[in-house]
C-alpha cells in the first residue's frame, strides 16, 4: 500500500517535475554551456573557458556603464514602489464607502501591457507637447528633458516602472494588512496610539515579512528590466548611455551583435548579482525577526 502511494504521488507530480527539468534546468544548462563558448548563430560554437566572463569584468567599459545604470534605477524604483506602496495599501485598508472602486482603479495598471503603456508614457514625456511639460509649464517651471537628457531619462524610466509596480506591491501589503488582527489596533488605541503610532508600532512589524516580499521582487524586477526601457528609449539604452542596463547590454549582445556566448556569460553574472542580493534581505529579514 505504501509503495502503491508512492507511485501515485510520482505520477501526480511528474508532469510538474517534467515541466521544471525542460523549460527551466535544460535551459539554465544550456546557458552555462554557452557563456563558455564563443558562438555568433551561425557558425560552429567554440569552446573559450572563462574568456567571456573575463572580458566582462576586464575590458568591456559598457559593463561598469550598464552596471552603475541598472544600480541608481534599482534605487529610484525600489524606495518610492515601498513607501508608495505602503502608504496606498493602508489608505485601501479601511471601510469606507466605494471603497472597491478606489481599489480597482488603484490596481488597472497592473494589467495593462508594460510596451503599450510605456508607449503611452512616452507621448506624455514628449519635451515640446507633452502632457507633464504642459502641467509644469501652468505652474510656472519650464520643460523638462525628460526623453532627451540622459540624466532625466533615468529618472524618466523609473517613474514609469513605479507606476508599474506600486499596484502590485499594494496587492501583496493590503493582503498582509487585513490579516493583521483588529484587536492589536484596539489595544493600541487603548494606550494612546495615534494613527501614526499604530502604523509604525503595530502594522509594519506584523508585515515585514510580506514587505520583504516587495523588496526582493522589486529589485529582481528592476535588474531584470528590459520591456520598458526598449519601449521608452529604444534598443540602444539612449539618449546616450542614459538609460544603458544590464537588460538592454544582453540584447544588444545577443541580438544585436550575435555573440550569444558573451550574452550568456551576462546573464549569469546578473543571476549571481540577483542571487547575492536576495540572500543579503532574506537574512536581514530573518534577523529583524528574531529581533521581534
Amino acid at each position: 500500500m505504501a509503495r502503491r502511494r508512492e507511485r501515485a504521488g510520482w505520477a501526480f507530480v511528474a508532469p510538474n517535475v517534467a515541466a521544471v527539468v525542460v523549460f527551466l534546468l535544460f535551459p539554465l544548462a544550456v546557458s552555462l554551456y554557452l557563456s563558455m563558448q564563443s558562438w555568433d548563430l551561425f557558425s560552429a560554437p567554440r569552446f573559450v573557458g572563462v574568456a567571456n566572463y573575463r572580458r566582462l569584468f576586464a575590458s568591456d567599459p559598457l559593463f561598469l556603464i550598464a552596471l552603475r545604470n541598472t544600480a541608481v534605477f534599482t534605487v529610484l524604483t525600489l524606495v518610492p514602489t515601498v513607501v508608495i506602496g505602503l502608504a496606498v495599501a493602508a489608505v485601501l485598508n479601511r471601510k469606507l464607502a466605494g471603497i472597491g472602486i478606489f481599489r480597482t482603479i488603484v490596481f488597472l495598471p497592473l494589467v495593462a501591457s508594460t510596451v503599450a503603456m510605456a508607449v503611452v508614457w512616452r507621448f506624455i514625456f514628449t519635451t515640446d507637447d507633452g502632457l507633464l511639460n504642459i502641467m509644469l509649464g501652468w505652474v510656472g517651471i519650464d520643460p523638462l528633458p525628460w526623453l532627451t537628457d540622459p540624466d532625466w531619462a533615468l529618472v524618466s524610466l523609473s517613474i514609469v516602472t513605479v507606476w508599474k509596480s506600486v499596484p502590485f506591491a499594494t496587492v501583496i501589503l493590503l493582503a498582509a494588512m487585513q490579516g493583521v488582527p483588529e484587536t492589536l489596533y484596539e489595544a493600541a488605541r487603548i494606550d494612546g496610539a495615534g494613527p501614526l503610532r499604530r502604523f509604525w508600532s503595530v502594522t509594519l512589524p506584523l508585515v515585514r515579512g510580506p514587505l520583504s516580499f516587495v523588496f526582493v521582487i522589486t529589485i529582481i524586477n528592476s535588474v531584470q528590466a528590459f520591456d520598458q526601457a526598449y519601449a521608452l528609449t529604444g534598443g540602444n539604452g539612449g539618449p546616450e548611455t542614459g538609460t544603458y542596463l544590464l537588460g538592454i547590454m544582453l540584447f544588444q549582445n545577443a541580438f544585436g551583435f550575435y555573440e550569444v556566448g558573451y550574452a550568456a556569460a551576462l546573464a549569469w553574472v546578473i543571476f549571481a548579482i540577483l542571487l547575492v542580493l536576495t540572500l543579503l534581505q532574506l537574512r536581514f529579514a530573518r534577523r529583524a525577526e528574531v529581533e521581534l
